[in-house]
């Protein structure tokens, strides 16, 4: 665990830039190659890069330090964005299914 808190922002920014990759790696598998499988599986893989690990990292954080430090709260600022950006996440979506829909038709 102390390597875990010693190296936390190291570790949210690995995990943030593997949510990223995983979302547009999700929007890929929907649109660019049109696989439900490959699409469930990005969703998985953004469960386990995402949400899950940022909280868990927020937890031990808080746990650890026993205050509401500037971590935990980037943590809870990126977990509140994320649940309230459906707006955003709809533009995202047009754009993959766009972008790869363009794609398909090329080939």
């Amino acid at each position: 665990m102390e390597f875990i808190v010693n190296h936390k922002w190291i570790l949210l920014i690995m995990l943030e830039v593997a949510a990223w990759a995983s979302t547009f790696f999700m929007l890929y598998a929907r649109y660019g190659m049109q696989s439900s499988f490959w699409f469930k599986a990005g969703a998985v893989l953004f469960a386990i890069t995402g949400v899950i690990p940022q909280v868990l990292l927020g937890l031990l954080n808080f746990i650890q330090f026993r205050e509401l430090d500037l971590f935990t709260l980037i943590i809870l600022l990126l977990l509140v964005i994320g649940f309230l950006s459906k707006k955003q996440v709809k533009k995202l979506d047009a754009w993959a299914q766009a972008r790869f829909s363009a794609n398909r038709r090329q080939h």
